[in-house]
């Protein structure tokens, strides 16, 4: 493995065992990874081939059984709850497949609340100008309710990007989504990922989207099968 401190993203040797009525279940059985700051790096395989659950190790929402989790400059594998949470906050933004949005606030009050919880000054100005960042500047007072699949989907895009994070991991962000909202999702992570100087991780089923990456891991039973940059291929 290189030197880990140039990396945003190291995971060594990564085990993680989950329980189930029949008996403990193998989900990632010894991953290695790195990803550098700035790369864009999609993760693709089979229903069931362990990228979500990798995805969740490295936004510490979940913790390997066994092996090394290094993300932002943390050793995760040894954090407190509490000192995850603030790695996460500080460094890490996250875009689900489902929007999560609390349904009784407005768009703006969705993109403020985690901000607040860091204890963000002026997390409202921070709001709107990230809201405003994926086209939403005029949608802030609006319900989820009133949005577009798209629209909601930006909005959990700007409560991602909110905290100015190093590292944006995206889990299946356009499965809610019809083709075109898809698609301009997409090209609205990425355009923001080089203006903001991100390193994205994308979980994806679909090869054309991960082709968009500089650098493609494909996952299946749990381990890693294949490491490519098709960029510098084509």
């Amino acid at each position: 493995m290189s030197n880990r401190s140039s990396n945003i993203m190291t995971l060594e040797d990564v085990h993680l065992v989950l329980s189930s009525r029949a008996g403990p279940v193998d989900i990632l059985r010894g991953i290695d990874i790195e990803v550098a700051a700035g790369e864009a790096v999609g993760i693709v395989g089979p229903s069931g081939s362990g990228k979500t659950s990798l995805l969740m190790l490295v936004a510490g929402l979940e913790r390997a059984s066994a092996g090394r989790v290094h993300v932002v400059g943390k050793d995760f594998t040894n954090l407190g709850e509490d000192a995850l949470a603030r790695a996460r906050g500080a460094n890490i933004g996250i875009v689900f497949q489902s929007f999560h949005l609390v349904p009784t606030m407005t768009a703006l009050e969705n993109v403020a609340l985690p901000l607040e919880f860091a204890g963000a000054e002026d997390p409202f100005s921070i709001s709107a100008q990230a809201l405003a960042d994926v086209g939403l500047g005029h949608r802030t007072e609006h319900f989820p309710a009133q949005l577009s699949g798209g629209e909601q989907q930006r909005v959990a895009i700007a409560r991602a990007i909110a905290n100015e994070p190093r590292l944006l991991l995206a889990d299946e962000p356009t499965g809610n989504l019809d083709q075109r909202s898809g698609e301009a999702v997409m090209d609205l992570l990425f355009a923001l990922r080089g203006q903001r100087n991100m390193t994205l991780v994308l979980v994806t089923h679909d090869l054309d989207l991960a082709g968009r990456c500089e650098r493609i891991v494909a996952m299946r039973d749990g381990k890693v099968v294949d490491d490519t940059r098709p960029l510098e291929a084509a």
